[in-house]
């Protein structure tokens, strides 16, 4: 009994930072905020492994999961990006973009759960990245224009219901022995993201955005392609018709 509930408390720990998030940024400590999302998201990639390594995965730990997500990585992010970046703007407008992110993430999550997917691949940007990606962004709110920002929520919303594909890092496995120092990962993780929250959080930045865009230009790349082969069929069938008559 014990063992099952093991990533069940993974998940949990993932919900409870994400409504951490959303308290720390309403009172102001924006890089806590974020550092809760990222630790988050850590948990969010152990919950799953951690229960493959036990052999104890269930219909239940995966609804949990995706209850969890939709206010750790959809809410939480929305809110820090409009604490920060929106709030002083048009309420309708700023409300609609604010709600628009984890509606679109509660989406994602939803098709991810009833349609199977490409081995290997994630369709659309997972709503873990997409979120932190968003919360650690809204960090730079003194540099970037609320523009920007609006168009930045949007494009991460599409992005997440796009049948973008991405690389699927989730079924790489972790050995059983290694559920033991799960929990001293985690508390060293948070250690250091509690000494250096904003360096950290800017640095996943780079990294999760690096991810997100990775995606994008994949995607990009096979239109583009799509387009040159539809080009030279269509030459190659203007000669054939001018030599055949």
């Amino acid at each position: 009994m014990i063992t099952k509930s093991i990533p069940s408390l993974f998940t949990i720990g993932n919900l409870m930072l994400g409504m951490f998030a959303i308290m720390m940024a309403f009172d102001g400590k924006l890089s806590m905020a974020a550092i809760m999302i990222i630790i988050a998201m850590l948990l969010d990639g152990l919950d799953g492994r951690v229960a493959r390594a036990l052999g104890v995965e269930s219909e239940f730990g995966k609804e949990l999961d995706s209850l969890s997500d939709v206010i750790s990585f959809g809410a939480a992010p929305a809110f820090i990006m409009y604490v920060t970046s929106l709030n002083d703007l048009n309420p309708a407008l700023a409300w609609t973009v604010t709600a628009i992110f984890p509606v679109f993430g509660a989406l994602r999550l939803a098709r991810f759960n009833v349609r199977p997917g490409i081995p290997g691949y994630f369709i659309g940007l997972p709503i873990p990245a997409a979120g932190g990606v968003l919360a650690t962004l809204a960090l730079f709110h003194n540099d970037v224009s609320a523009p920007f920002m609006i168009v930045a929520t949007l494009l991460l919303s599409y992005l997440m219901v796009s049948t973008v594909k991405y690389p699927n890092f989730k079924k790489i496995g972790l050995p059983k022995k290694a559920v033991v120092g799960a929990p001293l990962v985690i508390v060293v993780a948070v250690a250091v993201a509690v000494v250096f929250p904003e360096q950290i959080a800017k640095l996943i930045f780079v990294l999760l955005a690096l991810y997100a865009l990775y995606g994008l230009k994949q995607n990009v790349d096979r239109m583009t392609a799509r387009r040159r082969h539809r080009r030279r069929r269509r030459s190659e069938e203007k000669l054939y018709h001018s030599k055949n008559g």
